[in-house]
């Protein structure tokens, strides 16, 4: 069975990210760049389900610009097989997205398609959901734990207040949560191995996907920053500040 992994090219979570001065959205220019935390613990859930005998193939595929191609080697030398790079050099959203991974889905013909359960930029959590209302597929959000059998799997997800268990029948949709697993870290060796695994690229057109943008960002801001806390020397006194705070006699 084939596992397809999506991967995204996002700003190093280590980076303090810094809006431009327009507001148009965040400074890229020079910035460290990194695969996103999600996508990372969804490769190596894959590699897992390798080594466990589970999945035979691991394809990992980028949407997005040239530099994705360092993302996707990066995957590769995690233990990845081979590689897709649609090339888009604009930003695109989730639809585009899920619309895309549907044409490389009908063309690679995977059992298992895992996704990071959002990006780390965008914070949409959309993309996995999309497609597998795109492809009729059964979906598993969200998930802690992935058990393959047959042509079942069993997805445990994180949900509010503790955990919930569902049966999905194969080929289906996963989106990972942090909690699934600790990704490994690429050995020398492997890097230098990953530069040699196929890594084939695309376009949009060429899974017949439309990407054009739907929205539009009026304005990005910087959080503001954090007040100064309140000083007290008692639970009465801070009571009393907080009444006074809120007009309450």
């Amino acid at each position: 069975m084939k596992a397809l992994v999506t991967v995204k090219r996002v700003v190093d979570p280590n980076v303090k990210v810094r809006t431009l001065t327009d507001g148009s959205g965040v400074e890229l220019a020079n910035v460290k760049m990194a695969m996103n935390p999600f996508d990372e613990i969804a490769v190596e859930e894959a590699i897992r389900l390798k080594e466990a005998g589970k999945v035979g193939e691991i394809i990992v595929v980028s949407i997005g610009p040239a530099q994705a191609q360092e993302t996707l080697r990066t995957a590769l030398a995690m233990g990845a097989d081979r590689a897709i790079l649609v090339k888009v050099d604009e930003a695109v959203e989730p639809l585009g997205v899920a619309k895309v991974l549907k044409g490389v889905v009908e063309a690679e013909k995977p059992g298992l398609v895992l996704l990071g359960k959002q990006a780390i930029d965008d914070d949409s959590n959309q993309t996995g959901q999309m497609l597998a209302a795109l492809l009729g597929w059964a979906q598993g959000t969200f998930a802690s734990k992935i058990e393959l059998a047959g042509d079942t799997a069993n997805v445990t997800r994180e949900v509010d207040g503790g955990l919930q268990t569902v049966a999905l029948k194969m080929p289906a949709i996963v989106t990972v949560d942090l909690r699934l697993n600790q990704p490994r870290y690429a050995s020398l060796p492997n890097i230098m191995k990953a530069k040699k695994k196929p890594l084939d690229e695309k376009s949009a057109a060429d899974f017949g996907a439309d990407v054009a943008p739907r929205l539009k960002v009026l304005k990005t801001e910087e959080p503001g920053g954090r007040k100064a806390g309140i000083k007290v020397k008692t639970a009465a006194e801070l009571v009393d500040k907080l009444r006074n705070e809120a007009g309450v006699l």
